[in-house]
């Protein structure tokens, strides 16, 4: 479902603020994986994910997304195949809009729009049940204003949003850091079940190692710009937080210091 194929970028290139965000990273996910990313600060976690999205075209290399070649297109072309859910509780959503609003603009994405009413009773119908499904008690509160909602409400209907049209791939940019342990265990937990309950092809960048390890299906680890540990299947379930720092600093020669992910 997803082919990135020894990617490329450099920012601020000939200056003296030059960075290789990305050194010939490499990935193939198949349908319905769930791969969880991970790696310490400017290990290229985030930069990977933009550059599947399309955020700014990559320097060498291709991406195909169900076998389309997508790496010349750019970023608003590119987003009919992917869903995407940010760090920032307050991206993703429009604030000054209805719950039911907001649905009905995720749900519209790529459409052709007419001069109809903007929400029809059925779909008032199908957004109540949708919102039950996050147990958060929005289904009763769909005409509330969405900048009302606390941000893990708001990271769980952006969640929902971004998987309404179950898109190719679904991008979760370290879309629990903001939240409070509490609010992003329950987050986690509804992205678990909505990726597996639609078998959602996932990528998921998160600093919490044992997160990345209890989540998903495959494990990637990204050190300067590549991936350089892959773990997956029996060995994944087994792995521990101090296994997975023993097999970085086998593969990488150097010790992981991210306080950040060690910490959390």
């Amino acid at each position: 479902m997803l082919t990135v194929n020894d990617i490329y970028k450099t920012f601020n290139g000939g200056t003296v603020n030059e960075k290789h965000a990305l050194n010939g990273a490499s990935l193939t996910l198949e349908e319905g994986e769930f791969v969880t990313v991970i790696g310490g600060n400017g290990a290229g976690k985030s930069t990977f994910l933009n550059a599947v999205a399309g955020v700014w075209p990559v320097d060498a290399g291709s991406i195909l997304i169900d076998g389309e070649d997508v790496t010349g297109l750019c970023e608003y072309k590119r987003a009919k195949y992917l869903g995407r859910v940010f760090q920032d509780p307050m991206t993703g959503t429009a604030a000054d809009m209805e719950i039911q609003e907001n649905l009905a603009l995720a749900a519209r994405r790529g459409k052709s729009r007419g001069l109809g009413w903007g929400i029809s009773k059925k779909e008032r119908e199908q957004y109540h049940e949708m919102l039950k499904i996050l147990d958060l008690g929005l289904e009763d509160r769909m005409t509330s204003k969405v900048g009302l909602l606390s941000g893990g409400q708001r990271q769980a209907l952006t969640l929902l949003m971004a998987t309404l049209q179950k898109p190719k791939v679904l991008l979760l940019d370290e879309h629990t850091a903001a939240l409070d342990p509490k609010t992003a265990a329950k987050v986690l937990e509804t992205t678990e079940r909505i990726v597996n309950e639609n078998h959602l092809t996932t990528l998921m960048v998160t600093h919490n190692m044992k997160d990345a390890i209890v989540h998903g299906n495959r494990l990637i680890m990204m050190n300067e710009g590549k991936i350089i540990l892959n773990i997956a299947g029996e060995e994944k379930k087994k792995l521990t937080i101090e296994q997975l720092l023993h097999k970085f600093e086998e593969v990488s020669g150097t010790e992981f210091t991210s306080d950040k992910a060690i910490l959390s």
